[in-house]
């Protein structure tokens, strides 16, 4: 029985299967069709807990979705330097330009 989670926006494929979702979701990715993928469960929890349980494993697997993150902050994560703090900058009589 094909789990719930993969008939979301993917249904258009006519296979809601926990394994043609990576699939599908690798090609477009690898393809340049997606950058990234919003998931939209038809029903909370349930339908997001079909997709982790039954998706994420897979997607693991191949190496498209991360096992954990190398950065402590999100900024780290993606890579972004941290701005300077403009009100230590102003204690210290600097000019900042805003």
């Amino acid at each position: 029985m094909p789990c719930s989670c993969c008939t979301v926006q993917l249904s258009v494929l006519g296979v809601p299967s926990p394994a043609v979702t990576p699939t599908n979701l690798l090609l477009w990715f690898t393809e340049g069709a997606a950058d990234g993928f919003n998931i939209m469960p038809p029903h909370l929890p349930g339908g997001l807990e079909d997709f982790v349980d039954h998706v994420v494993p897979i997607l693991r697997r191949r190496g498209l979705f991360r096992t954990e993150y190398t950065g402590r902050t999100l900024r780290e994560n993606h890579g972004l330097a941290r701005p300077a703090n403009r009100l230590a900058a102003t204690a210290a009589g600097e000019d900042v330009a805003v």
